[in-house]
């Protein structure tokens, strides 16, 4: 920086802050009221010399950390035009790899601000990368005019897998903030207002056929649980052989808390303990109303129609079929108007 301490807060201080929204001629103010530690970075940004800074601390004269004070006016600086792109870093490898320094090296002679954290991809929430675009976000936000850059190493650092790395382009892209990759098969800077917005478009398709898979599988996987018995939710605090157990009991009069006390859970957190009262009259309730839903079906259905005998050629006649024949051949051998065939 060019500019001596109190000349980067002079120059800082003839910009109205759009964070906390002072006047010019004013330190910036914390939530709480009271003058901050540093200038807020939307109104550093805002003076040339200072974009690459990104943080100016506050004079001591102007009380920082005491109840804020409204400054003297000044005459307030219009805003320049925009100048060089403005990168932020962002370097990440997790705790078992030493692949941290490499990256930095890389980032550190076109980044002014890199952000860096070692931690496993299986940790979801990543704080550095959240404050990386969370400073990206801020900076175009007070100049939308200046070209917000978020370096990386490679794609890869940016997401644990295709689905967050989606999720995040739609994030650069809707404010505005330019995408740097260094090294891999997809080296350069994407613009998602310009010609970088078909990377952003076909991150944003992809992302959306994802969810449409995951959905479809996720369907698909409750179909299958389903035909197996298994319909989600916590599993059942009385499987079959308890509840087994329990209905003999009942049926030789034992009350249900006594029958609670003689059951034992098998899994889940409460392994080992007995079920409440409540949960053995429930289940008894269930079984009770699937028995009698049962026996309804059962008396509603019609009676069973009796197997069909094929009889083949050369069978011999059953009994049954014996009588049936001596039944029918009986009359007409005592009809006197019964004519014989002689032959």
């Amino acid at each position: 920086m060019d500019l001596t301490p109190d000349q980067a807060a002079n120059a800082v201080e003839r910009h109205d802050c759009p964070k906390c929204e002072v006047p010019a001629g004013s330190p910036c103010r914390t939530r709480g009221g009271k003058t901050a530690t540093k200038y807020h970075t939307p109104r550093c940004i805002l003076v040339p010399a200072l974009r690459e800074e990104l943080e100016v601390l506050v004079p001591e004269d102007r009380g920082p950390g005491r109840p804020w004070k409204a400054g003297s006016p000044v005459e307030q600086t219009p805003d320049a035009p925009a100048a060089a792109p403005i990168r932020i870093g962002y370097a990440r490898c997790s705790t078992a790899t030493q692949e941290l320094q490499s990256q930095l090296n890389a980032l550190e002679p076109v980044c002014k601000r890199i952000f860096s954290e070692k931690i496993s991809t299986r940790v979801k929430t990543r704080p550095e990368l959240e404050k990386a675009l969370k400073l990206a976000y801020d900076i175009k936000e007070a100049a939308p005019d200046q070209e917000v850059i978020l370096t990386v190493h490679e794609l890869k650092r940016l997401a644990r897998n295709a689905a967050e790395l989606m999720t995040l382009s739609g994030k650069l892209q809707d404010a505005g903030v330019q995408l740097e990759l260094l090294t891999g098969p997809l080296t350069g800077i994407y613009d998602p207002q310009g010609m970088g917005a078909m990377f952003f478009a076909v991150l944003a398709a992809a992302a959306h056929i994802e969810r449409n898979y995951i959905r479809e599988k996720t369907l698909e996987g409750q179909v299958t649980a389903a035909a197996k018995g298994n319909h989600g939710g916590r599993p059942k605090v009385i499987d079959d052989d308890m509840l087994t157990f329990a209905q003999a009991l009942k049926d030789k009069g034992v009350p249900v808390p006594e029958i609670a006390k003689k059951l034992t859970i098998k899994t889940g957190k409460n392994k080992d303990q007995h079920p409440s009262v409540a949960s053995v009259y429930r289940a008894l309730a269930e079984a009770e109303r699937h028995d009698d839903g049962e026996r309804s079906e059962a008396e509603d259905l019609p009676p069973t129609p009796a197997r069909t005998r094929i009889r083949r050629p050369g069978d011999p006649l059953t009994a049954e079929e014996l009588a049936l024949r001596e039944r029918i051949i009986a009359p007409r051998l005592n009809d006197p108007d019964l004519e014989l065939d002689p032959s």
